[in-house]
């Protein structure tokens, strides 16, 4: 839904068209915006979390992260393949067993400015 100027109340009644321009024309488009809400909403699960802290330590496997937060291993294998959906895991298979990684340096920060956020 698109406002239109006349239709929106402030107390002062001005429109500073300069900043709205120039806020407008630096705004990423709305298909990127839905992408990054859909990114923080994978944050928004404590398990999800509990398994990212893990991989920050060290690769490891479902049954190892499983027996870690005390929970099946299907119930990891399902967060885990969500994690994976966001681009937030990797796997790599070494015989018939499959590891867990942080996919890249990207999570790492986002995780660790969160925690540096809630912190202050």
């Amino acid at each position: 839904m698109t406002l239109k100027r006349d239709e929106i109340r402030c107390e002062a009644s001005i429109i500073h068209e300069e900043v709205i321009d120039k806020v407008r024309e630096k705004m990423p488009p709305e298909e990127s915006l839905y992408d990054l809400a859909e990114l923080f909403k994978v944050f928004g699960d404590s398990t999800r979390i509990k398994i990212i802290w893990a991989l920050f330590e060290s690769e490891m496997c479902v049954c190892d992260i499983a027996y870690l937060l005390n929970m099946s291993q299907s119930a990891i294998s399902h967060q885990i393949r969500v994690l994976k959906q966001a681009r937030l895991v990797k796997r790599r298979k070494e015989g018939k067993v499959v590891y867990y990684s942080l996919d890249d340096k990207h999570v790492e920060l986002i995780f660790k400015q969160g925690l540096s956020h809630i912190n202050e």
